[in-house]
């Protein structure tokens, strides 16, 4: 696959985008191959470590993450479909968490402590991200995007409203290029 992608616009809360469920990815080929590029170009510009394609405007279930796990080694990885799972016990942990679509905001939030995901790359292969701590926070975190939730969808009311208002005005988003 090819590293080189274009570095799109990350669209910000209250984008319709950020907030319906992804469409299945059903077709493999160049154009996925692209989207995947987009994506980690996209993140890499924002400064993120981990980036859905809804939040470039894209009505698919793919996202890429470029996230140390717990022993500090880098996973840089894409997943199209991906299925979330939590291995071993609950184990819920609440810790502060950013997004790259509520810039400059930040709400506490709870997470299983270890995740898996299964989907497949962009050729269609199978394949598996299993991680705990940051990586699993991750992992958790793109997938609610996939599935049309911003981490403050699942704060408290009163959180909520603190974190929205951290993040500046809504991105209503009609006209966003690529998208």
């Amino acid at each position: 696959m090819s590293e080189s992608g274009t570095a799109r616009p990350v669209v910000q809360h209250g984008h319709p985008a950020l907030h319906a469920p992804c469409a299945e990815v059903t077709e493999f080929g160049a154009p996925l191959h692209a989207l995947v590029a987009d994506l980690f170009a996209s993140m890499a510009a924002a400064g993120g470590i981990g980036l859905a394609a809804n939040q470039i405007g894209v009505d698919a279930r793919v996202f890429v993450v470029d996230c140390p796990d717990e022993r500090g080694r880098r996973v840089r990885a894409h997943v199209v479909n991906p299925r979330l799972t939590f291995p071993g016990p609950r184990n819920a942990v609440r810790a502060a968490e950013v997004c790259l679509s509520l810039t400059g905001a930040s709400g506490v939030v709870e997470r299983n402590a270890s995740a898996r995901v299964t989907g497949s790359d962009a050729d269609g292969r199978p394949v598996s991200i299993a991680g705990h701590g940051l990586l699993a926070r991750c992992l958790q975190h793109e997938v609610d995007h996939l599935d049309g939730l911003l981490h403050v969808d699942r704060l408290g009311p009163v959180e909520r409203r603190a974190v929205l208002r951290q993040a500046g005005p809504r991105d209503e988003g009609h006209d966003l290029p690529g998208s």
